[in-house]
């Protein structure tokens, strides 16, 4: 095994050669009173502690194990560097830094950035200098203050209900990244099933030979390329013609390998990337992958690891996660209060497994205004970083808006929010809020968690033939008639099966034995599987995490029981998917 946590590229959707992955053993300081800036702690800061990154201070793999709150983390590392890999341009690269964090190289402060969630990089050529480096990091955090995501991390001392242990500083991998000066910024895939294509738009730095070429399974399927000059901004649209087409399905992620090269003179910055040819659209009540009717079969998933928290400890693990859905018989997940790194959406789009892009929202105090500022900027990050991924098959921006301390969600907020989402993609469908309270939505899901199947049934029971949606909440959302229904939380069905923890939560009253268990859960579902009218829904949930017992599987990823019981279930033709 690798001495360095965490070794592989973390962004495979631009992966470059010429990177060094800076994962491992930090220097490291608690910041109690938030003093550490004013006694300029990135020039001679008191570093007591080693951490290994990335991973998180709360989390045993980090070595440091600490539970309580912690407002302010800093972290020091040395690197040494050539005076070759300082020749064009250098890219300083964070997977992830919850929440606020200040970077610095050689005493000097190189930038900011304000989200726990989404990726960041800054360009660093000019702090750097041949032989020794010293890179600091500074993060702040604060879930209980009403102004940042904190998705299920627990704003109590204790994990409690469905809040979580807490997570602060980096917890996702971080690096460097060696390019010339004209190089790849981004670049977005529009995939075309009509006229098999792909459209292109690439950011680029600088001038040059553009060229994109195509591969499937090693043979060259297209290519393209274009003069990049000072006129065209930087912005570029190339066609990508394919000469065989492969969709991206479920169960089969059919994707191309595409190669990028920008030439200016000597220098040329290569890409690996990957694309996936697929399209998403709603037809009435139905979700149309490629034209064809496929019913949600997904599952909650919340990216929770026992010794990482919120950083899976290898990337077999992120795989695994994967694996064991698709053996349970779900076809994807919702990838629940978290934005996800980007190695796991890689191993979703080559698995064929589809999944819904969240934000951890909970924790925002959304009847303030402000929180507007708090949530954009991050979430379209998010979108930007994540838009090319063919297993996202739409986005949900909030999730369960509960009123905040008795005072109501601002509703334009949430309009806004799902209005922008729609301006940068509109490829993909949106929900607002995944149960509630819907303001503006292109699915209208809800959230069931009773436990009594007939109760349950009846709920939908009239809406088969037209009558009317019930749903609790009509005190504040209405459902209008022709959107499509996802039942997007139901379940949660409580079995404690190490049977030793006293704080056990799960949804209602846990059944007395494993076959009553399987009786509630094979009920539940068939009715929705059986619906004409539902596209989906999604169970809750994988897996148990901490105190909260309600998954198929142990917080260690054990079966509770035989996982073909569900697949059989969970894979019976859904009434939707009929022609």
């Amino acid at each position: 095994m690798s001495m360095i946590p965490r070794p592989e590229h973390p962004f495979p959707q631009m992966e470059r050669e010429n990177w060094l992955n800076l994962n491992g053993d930090w220097d490291f300081a608690f910041d109690f009173g938030k003093s550490g800036r004013d006694r300029e702690f990135y020039k001679n800061g008191e570093y007591t502690e080693k951490i290994v990154v990335p991973f998180c201070p709360e989390s045993k793999l980090s070595g440091i194990e600490y539970k309580d709150f912690i407002p302010a983390v800093w972290y020091r590392r040395l690197v040494e560097l050539s005076k070759e890999q300082l020749n064009g341009t250098v890219l300083l690269h964070f997977g992830a830094v919850d929440y606020l964090s200040v970077v610095y190289i050689n005493g000097e402060e190189v930038g900011t950035h304000e989200g726990g969630y989404s990726s960041f990089s800054f360009d660093v050529t000019k702090y750097l200098k041949a032989g020794k480096n010293e890179i600091v990091v500074y993060a702040e955090d604060d879930t209980r203050s009403g102004y940042q995501p904190k998705g299920k991390q627990s704003s109590k001392y204790y994990s409690n209900i469905c809040d979580y242990t807490r997570t602060t500083g980096i917890w996702q991998t971080v690096w460097l990244e060696y390019l010339p000066k004209s190089y790849i910024r981004n670049v977005k895939y529009y995939p075309d099933i009509n006229n098999g294509m792909i459209h292109i738009a690439a950011d680029i730095v600088g001038t040059g030979m553009l060229s994109v070429k195509a591969y499937y399974e090693g043979k060259l399927c297209g290519s393209c390329d274009t003069v990049v000059t000072k006129a065209s901004c930087g912005n570029v649209k190339l066609a990508l013609g394919l000469k065989e087409i492969h969709l991206w399905e479920v169960g089969n992620g059919r994707l191309y390998d595409i190669e990028l090269a920008l030439a200016n003179g000597n220098d040329c910055d290569k890409v690996k990337s990957y694309a996936g040819l697929r399209e998403v659209r709603l037809d009435g009540y139905r979700f149309l992958l490629n034209g064809k009717s496929v019913f949600q079969r997904t599952v909650l998933d919340q990216g929770f690891y026992i010794d990482g928290i919120y950083t899976a400890p290898t990337e077999e693990d992120l795989i695994n996660d994967i694996k064991i859905s698709m053996g349970l018989g779900f076809n994807g997940a919702r990838l629940h209060q978290k934005m996800f790194e980007p190695r796991f959406l890689y191993h979703c789009d080559r698995m064929g497994y589809f999944v819904w892009g969240e934000h951890a929202n909970w924790g925002l105090d959304l009847s303030n205004p402000a929180a507007l500022h708090a949530f954009m900027k991050e979430w379209l990050e998010g979108i930007d970083r994540d838009f090319n991924h063919p297993s996202i098959i739409g986005w949900c921006p909030f999730n369960e808006t509960w009123d905040y301390q008795g005072r109501r969600q601002n509703d334009d907020t949430l309009r806004l929010i799902y209005r922008v989402t729609k301006q940068l993609d509109n490829t993909r469908p949106c929900i607002d809020t995944s149960g509630n309270y819907h303001v503006e939505t292109d699915i209208y899901d809800v959230h069931n968690y009773h436990q009594d199947v007939k109760l349950f049934v009846s709920h939908y029971e009239a809406f088969k033939t037209g009558g009317a949606f019930l749903d609790e909440h009509t005190h504040r959302q209405h459902y209008t008639e022709g959107l499509p229904v996802f039942v997007s939380e139901y379940g949660g069905i409580k079995w404690d099966e190490v049977n030793t923890n006293k704080s056990a939560w799960g949804y209602g009253e846990a059944p007395k034995t494993k076959a009553e268990f399987i009786e509630r859960y094979k009920g539940l579902t068939e009715c929705l599987l059986s619906h004409p009218r539902i596209m989906g829904f999604c169970y809750t949930q994988l897996y148990d995490i901490e105190q909260e017992v309600n998954g198929l599987y142990t917080y260690d990823r054990k079966p509770k029981f035989d996982p073909e019981i569900f697949k059989a279930i969970n894979e019976q033709p859904a009434a939707i998917e009929k022609e």
